[in-house]
């Protein structure tokens, strides 16, 4: 059967079944989403993330996720005051909570591209044009689920990753919303998942990964002057099969907006294959530091990083 194009395929998730082989729980899990999902769905766009925003402004510094972020934006930025710290994080939660609310609008903003101006050096663009192969990193900041929408709107057909949820209805409503901008196909993170990507590279298509959050077994490059394990799989990507490596950030600029910053990030490529891969995931996070550092605020400061 072919698959249909983004703008014409129908986005809405399936009804989750209540009767197979599930727990009670998690039918009645998946149940809850699809019917907030619905609702956020049914309120227009502006409305819903308004909403969602303040929600989760309200609720997320009651969570201890939000100490945990006021920890990370204190070892970040030593020179901040305790007050200064907490109203960043309260500005993140409140771009975290727009995001989870456009999540559920992903066909309405791929059908308005104006919403979203790409703003790629001359080098980046010239090679998401030309490309034969590619490497695409990104970051949770903004909404990174529209960085996927602007490479569709250039024309890439990316292939990406992603980190399973343990409620299998739950995952297949968030994958029935992501798929359609990822027509290379998402997959899984794993070895199966890795082998995957390597063949779309090697297809000549693009890969997207996010690359900023732990990684336990990863090496430890510095990171807001602190080592933090990071995940070498771009890297090694990129140099295994000697292709063009680009860094993607997405920032909301207003209700419903954004600006995609696209940078190249050089692939060295040297006799030292292991030093390579290490030279190019510390200068990965040096560029993610470097866009936070522009927008502090609307960077996902409550996921472990350095510990």
């Amino acid at each position: 059967m072919t698959r249909q194009a983004p703008d014409q395929a129908d986005h809405t998730p399936t009804k989750p079944a209540l009767l197979g082989p599930f727990g009670l729980w998690s039918r009645l899990e998946a149940f809850g989403f699809w019917l907030f999902m619905r609702f956020m769905q049914a309120l227009p766009l502006e409305t819903a993330t308004a909403f969602s925003a303040k929600l989760w402004q309200w609720i997320a510094p009651r969570l201890y996720r939000h100490k945990r972020a006021l920890t990370h934006l204190q070892l970040a930025y030593p020179e901040k005051s305790p007050a200064e710290c907490d109203a960043i994080a309260k500005r993140m939660w409140g771009h975290l909570g727009a995001t989870f609310a456009e999540s559920f609008h992903l066909p309405q903003l791929a059908a308005e591209p104006a919403r979203y101006e790409i703003c790629a050096t001359p080098e980046a663009a010239h090679v998401m044009r030309h490309h034969h192969g590619l490497v695409m990193v990104s970051l949770h900041m903004g909404n990174w689920e529209i960085n996927a929408l602007a490479a569709h709107k250039m024309g890439i057909a990316l292939a990406g990753a992603y980190q399973k949820i343990k409620n299998p209805l739950v995952d297949r409503m968030i994958q029935d919303m992501r798929l359609p901008y990822y027509p290379q196909g998402l997959f899984s993170k794993g070895h199966e998942a890795a082998k995957a990507l390597l063949k779309v590279i090697r297809d000549g298509h693009a890969v997207a990964l996010m690359a900023d959050l732990r990684e336990g077994r990863g090496l430890a490059v510095p990171f807001f002057g602190r080592p933090a394990p990071s995940n070498p799989f771009p890297a090694i990507l990129a140099r295994g099969r000697k292709v063009p490596l680009v860094a993607a950030c997405s920032i909301r600029t207003g209700p419903g907006l954004y600006r995609i910053e696209v940078e190249v990030i050089p692939v060295p490529v040297t006799d030292d294959k292991d030093q390579d891969v290490l030279a190019l995931t510390a200068n990965i996070q040096s560029c993610f530091e470097k866009m936070i550092r522009a927008h502090p605020d609307q960077w996902m400061w409550g996921h472990r990083r350095w510990g």
